[in-house]
């Protein structure tokens, strides 16, 4: 259970929301809502899912980590469609994306022996895994409805020159797929000069060895430039195809935005 010292110290950094508040009245962005939402939202999630951890930690059973995962890349995948409406089967295209990297990326931890197969390891990575390849699907599913959308006419014009619909897309596609592995490159470039990443930060907060904290934070920054490229690169060859028809047609409905 939190103490009094711990919660107390949660609702004074409201403080640095008042602020960000105050500024957007300011300058008439019209976010005071959705910043009071995410407020809100943050603290109910956040406090609701260290419950269940709490609760998974003492069940020990992997079979339970699995089985939150699995949540986890669901409502990944909903994210990712919300934010990509418009595109056909996004959800599908988004959450099986996503799970493989989730997979693929715990897996190879797990068979090197880089971390241990229980709970307490594989729930936090899992989870930095997992929302980071949800902002990968939804930044290359908005970026190829976008694009495709406003590119019409060159798609089109690609077609009737006799191209398929994956040489007709090719260029949206690799800008699609560039911005959304650009930042996370960017930020493992930077990593040590501009800013320390959150999980050395907090395990040097909680007291550990800086030289462990920055051993964790490697495997962390590499583990996620795999996952996300292999969730990027998933999502844009899966989805595509959905603004074509099976005869290498442009689709004629309109994007949805």
């Amino acid at each position: 259970m939190w103490g009094l010292e711990t919660v107390g110290s949660a609702l004074l950094t409201l403080a640095l929301v008042a602020v960000a508040v105050a500024l957007s009245l300011y300058q008439g962005l019209d976010l005071e809502k959705d910043i009071g939402v995410a407020v809100v939202r943050s603290f109910v999630q956040l406090a609701a899912m260290g419950y269940v951890i709490d609760y998974i930690f003492g069940l020990e059973s992997l079979g339970a980590v699995s089985l939150l995962l699995a949540g986890m890349v669901g409502f990944a995948g909903w994210t990712s469609a919300r934010r990509a409406r418009g595109v056909p089967g996004a959800f599908v295209v988004a959450a099986g994306a996503i799970g493989v990297a989730a997979v693929a990326t715990l897996g190879v931890l797990l068979l090197l022996h880089i971390v241990p197969p229980t709970a307490r390891y594989l729930i936090p990575l899992g989870g930095m895994v997992i929302g980071n390849s949800m902002n990968a699907a939804s930044l290359t599913l908005t970026r190829l409805r976008d694009d495709i959308a406003e590119q019409r006419l060159k798609v089109e014009a690609a077609l009737a020159l006799g191209a398929t619909s994956r040489q007709a897309v090719a260029p949206i596609l690799k800008t699609a797929l560039q911005r959304a592995m650009i930042p996370l490159i960017d930020a493992t470039k930077t990593t040590g000069i501009i800013f320390l990443p959150g999980a050395m930060v907090g395990m040097i907060i909680a007291g550990a060895d800086p030289l462990e904290a920055v051993r964790l934070q490697i495997v962390v920054l590499y583990m996620l430039l795999g996952s996300v490229s292999i969730a990027a690169i998933l999502v844009g060859l899966l989805s595509y195809r959905s603004f074509f028809t099976a005869r290498h047609q442009l689709r004629t409905a309109p994007l949805e935005r």
